[in-house]
């Protein structure tokens, strides 16, 4: 499929703020054999008096901008054409999960995309023991890596209901399992907490996801918003998949993969500091249009 997305996020300060400085992590990246990133442009407004694009760690584009003069509203526009291809689940490759650890151990490789990044704790995910209860409850004997994490993944779309209200960007897994409701970004964090916990390394995908708009229904400009879902490693051989808790589907064609992370901590779209007082507004529109052959 090929795509243009365009993004826009709007801040809007009830003081002025005198000076700020944040990271952006926006662009969608070339995958090989996956995704291709044909054009692509971010702009901001006010212009920044700084600006710097770096590949981190984990190989996002991102981009620093940093602003001296006061300024009442910020806006972050990002636009791209993007060709993204399906990636259909093969055999099932993938080990039992004594056989899993083993490999684990014996890989020696600390590179951007090994496993060990995405084993144990990370910033905003620390061990959960319900959590952990809750993921023992979907093993069976006999089962492979990738039939438990496609269980979970079955189950977290089961028992969670999708509610926008129930959660904000700082609700905690703990909180979210709790509540047993929330946005792509809760279930995701809850569906990886209980991966590690049972020794099966998995991360945070940060992406767009093409919608469909009801039959018969018009499609609304705007309509589509940034999403989250998990990837996981599935032993040498099998390498890693990506699963969509909120949907209960692996990730197909109409996920746009922006960045790779531990947690949410590590692909923020947004985050940085402002020197300000009061509130402060937001908006935040999303296109994703396939584009007719």
């Amino acid at each position: 499929m090929l795509y243009d997305l365009s993004l826009h996020m709007g801040y809007h300060y009830e003081a002025p703020a005198s000076g700020a400085r944040h990271m952006l992590r926006l662009m969608p990246l070339s995958l090989t054999d996956r995704q291709r990133l044909i054009a692509g442009a971010l702009t901001v407004s006010p212009t920044a008096d700084e600006r710097s694009t770096f590949t981190d760690f984990f190989g996002q584009q991102t981009t620093s901008i940093l602003f001296r003069a006061p300024h009442e509203r910020l806006d972050i526009r990002m636009q791209a054409r993007v060709q993204v291809d399906s990636v259909p689940l093969t055999a099932d490759l993938s080990p039992q999960l004594p056989k899993l650890h083993q490999e684990l151990a014996d890989l020696l490789s600390v590179d951007a995309a090994s496993p060990h990044h995405l084993s144990g704790a990370s910033p905003l995910l620390p061990d959960v023991p319900d959590i952990a209860a809750y993921a023992r409850e979907v093993l069976k004997p006999g089962q492979t890596v990738r039939e438990i994490a496609t269980a979970l993944c079955a189950r977290i779309h089961k028992d969670f209901k999708y509610d926008p209200d129930a959660t904000t960007v700082d609700t905690t897994p703990r909180e979210g399992f709790r509540l047993k409701r929330g946005v792509c970004q809760d279930f995701s964090h809850i569906m990886i907490v209980a991966l590690r916990s049972l020794g099966i390394p998995s991360g945070y995908v940060s992406g767009f996801l093409r919608t469909l708009p009801p039959p018969g229904k018009e499609r609304l400009e705007g309509a589509d918003a940034m999403h989250a879902w998990v990837r996981v490693w599935c032993g040498k051989a099998a390498g890693y998949i990506e699963l969509d808790p909120t949907n209960n589907i692996p990730a197909s064609s109409d996920h746009i993969v922006v960045g790779y992370g531990r947690d949410y901590a590590d692909v923020a779209p947004v985050i940085g500091v402002v020197k300000t007082y009061g509130r402060h507004k937001t908006e935040q529109a999303v296109d994703v249009i396939p584009v007719k052959g």
